[in-house]
């Protein structure tokens, strides 16, 4: 019986080297067997770093290696649908890295393949498996601070690099796909739906032509939420700037370091409820760091061995790049935009 997962990358980006390769080398349900890299030099090196036994100078080749079970995709956004659905095509289990495409309509092709496929494939949000968001679920559960009524995310860093795929317009960069992406995931994590309208305004960089200063309402009907993403705003170190708050009708609660953690960083689940003052908890929930990209990776490959864990629909990405297309068209036409279905 099968005990682990064989992953094969697709690159050496920075974040599968600094963050996802790592991972899979201490989950004790994957096995890191096999990494693709156009840069034959580059893929040895990476290669030797990890122990990885097998090294291929195409994508295609790594994917017709029988012996891979899963592959993660941590390509530039505007590639992650094509390889995505050839890996899938290839028999291939596929986790990809966040924005899952670039297009609604690309995602939608990705569910059609799924099925055939019989396969199975997520976005890569390693902030859903940290604890403090089970824990969150479970607070909203137990009508702790009654029915949410209101979210507000913020997240911000200086990406400044020229050749940062986040300052590519042609690449899918941008502060609302990059950044709000996690914000309008996490809005629709909480409300258990999408928005009915919304609407936005952008601030976009004069050379890079990509929004680096995105907010956003989400008009839920009887509940709303904000947020505001950046791409040249916070502080510049390590970690993005974050902030989550959900606002019940009897309380609230609030994450300080809700989302990707770069390193794995210790962090608060703060409740208010009728006895709080002002933005003062009433409790304070602490968890020691965790190596969300472990857990993510862990998690995954035991739903491969048939392990009874939670997972993610690719439909939550549909839900998210029809909300994220919406809000372009309303800063483009300066109104409200109702999504598509």
């Amino acid at each position: 019986m099968k005990t682990t997962i064989c992953w094969g990358v697709l690159g050496a980006a920075a974040i599968a080297t600094g963050r996802s390769m790592p991972a899979m080398l201490e989950a004790p349900s994957a096995t890191l067997l096999a990494l693709a890299s156009r840069d034959a030099l580059k893929g040895r090196q990476v290669a030797d770093a990890f122990g990885i036994a097998r090294v291929y100078t195409t994508y295609d080749a790594l994917l017709a290696d029988p012996d891979i079970d899963a592959v993660y995709v941590p390509l530039p956004n505007q590639l992650h649908f094509d390889w995505a659905l050839r890996a899938l095509q290839a028999g291939k289990h596929v986790l990809c890295e966040k924005p899952l495409c670039v297009s609604s309509e690309q995602v939608a092709r990705l569910c059609v393949e799924r099925d055939r496929a019989g396969l199975h494939i997520e976005e890569g949000f390693a902030f859903r498996n940290h604890p403090q968001w089970a824990k969150l679920e479970e607070i909203i559960a137990a009508g702790t601070i009654g029915e949410v009524r209101a979210v507000h995310c913020t997240l911000a860093k200086q990406f400044l690099d020229p050749a940062d795929v986040r300052n590519q317009l042609d690449a899918g960069g941008g502060a609302l796909y990059d950044l709000g992406s996690y914000a309008i995931s996490a809005c629709n994590l909480v409300f258990k739906r999408t928005p009915l309208r919304v609407v936005a305004a952008m601030d976009r960089d004069p050379v890079f032509r990509t929004d680096r200063l995105t907010s956003a309402l989400l008009d839920y009907g009887d509940r709303h939420a904000a947020f505001t993403v950046g791409t040249q705003a916070g502080s510049n170190a390590w970690g993005t700037h974050q902030q989550f708050t959900a606002l019940g009708s009897k309380g609230w609660l609030r994450l300080n370091f809700g989302f990707a953690h770069a390193r794995p960083t210790a962090c608060q689940l703060e409740v208010g409820d009728s006895s709080s003052v002002g933005s003062f908890p009433s409790a304070t929930y602490t968890f020691e760091p965790f190596n969300h990209y472990l857990l993510q990776v862990e998690r995954f490959s035991r739903l491969l061995l048939g392990q009874a864990v939670p997972s993610w629909p690719i439909e939550d990405a549909l839900n998210t790049l029809r909300t994220i297309e919406a809000l372009f068209a309303s800063a483009r036409q300066d109104g409200w935009q109702t999504l598509a279905d």
